[in-house]
């Protein structure tokens, strides 16, 4: 007598629709995943800071005054600081602020930058020169991204509950040689009296000027090592690391005095 081997039943197949049900909760779930990545770089990692400051740019702020300016004949005369060109919500706007590399815990590297735009100041241009050069920014209206970042500002670094004011004064007329055509960019260098955090210092500033639609737009930006002005690097808990120099800029709009 033979034994009989019983061979199991078979799985049934696979139904089609539930394979299409785990490819789409697989799909579902991998478009989370990218989603979250996408989420924690753009909220955390990402480096916010604005653009440097950039001649081009500023100039197309110009179009932003609202009611517009007129080209002048001749550049020889007084030029102030006009807050109705741009906005400051968007950096069309005058601003002086810095930049400095730091290392933040759980962040990593990131540039930090923060801006005021409450800055006056006046130009005067006399016989192809510019002659005086009188510039004040008010820092504790310094802004960045971060709170943390700018209540530091108040009591270390540029301690500005102190020392509230930057200036710099000019001590060299600036040669500009022939009346600059409209929309023609000038290179030149700005040497004179830089005070910030109350240490006064003699530096060359390298600008760019041009001349749009009766504005005058200037933007810069020169190096400041913190020991130069006794500017101790700040302390935080979310700190882990920060350069000890960082960069100063600036992006002006004058506009000529009756």
């Amino acid at each position: 007598m033979t034994d009989a081997t019983t061979t199991p039943p078979a799985s049934p197949p696979a139904s089609p629709s539930g394979h299409r049900k785990g490819w789409i909760i697989g799909g579902v779930l991998a478009a989370l995943v990218v989603a979250a990545g996408v989420a924690v770089w753009y909220f955390v990692f990402r480096d916010t800071a604005p653009p440097p400051v950039n001649i081009e740019r500023a100039s197309e702020s110009v179009d932003t005054k609202p009611n517009g300016t007129n080209a002048t004949s001749s550049p020889d005369g007084t030029w102030t600081i006009d807050p109705s060109v741009g906005s400051f919500s968007d950096f069309t706007s005058s601003f002086v602020g810095y930049r400095v590399n730091e290392e933040l815990a759980g962040v990593g590297a990131k540039t930090a930058s923060g801006r005021t735009p409450e800055v006056s100041g006046t130009l005067v241009i006399d016989g192809g020169s510019a002659t005086t050069v009188d510039i004040t920014a008010d820092l504790t209206t310094l802004q960045s991204d971060e709170s943390f970042r700018d209540n530091a500002m108040r009591d270390q670094a540029l301690q500005t509950s102190t020392f509230p004011d930057a200036t710099f004064t000019l001590t060299e007329p600036i040669s500009l040689g022939d009346v600059p055509a409209e929309g023609q960019t000038v290179k030149v260098d700005a040497t004179g009296d830089l005070t910030l955090h109350g240490v006064t210092k003699e530096v060359k500033i390298p600008l760019e000027a041009k001349l749009v639609k009766g504005v005058v737009v200037v933007t810069g930006q020169i190096d400041i090592p913190f020991a130069d002005y006794d500017i101790e690097k700040p302390v935080a808990a979310r700190v882990l690391s920060i350069e000890d120099h960082g960069i100063m800029e600036l992006q002006l709009f004058f506009t000529k005095q009756p």
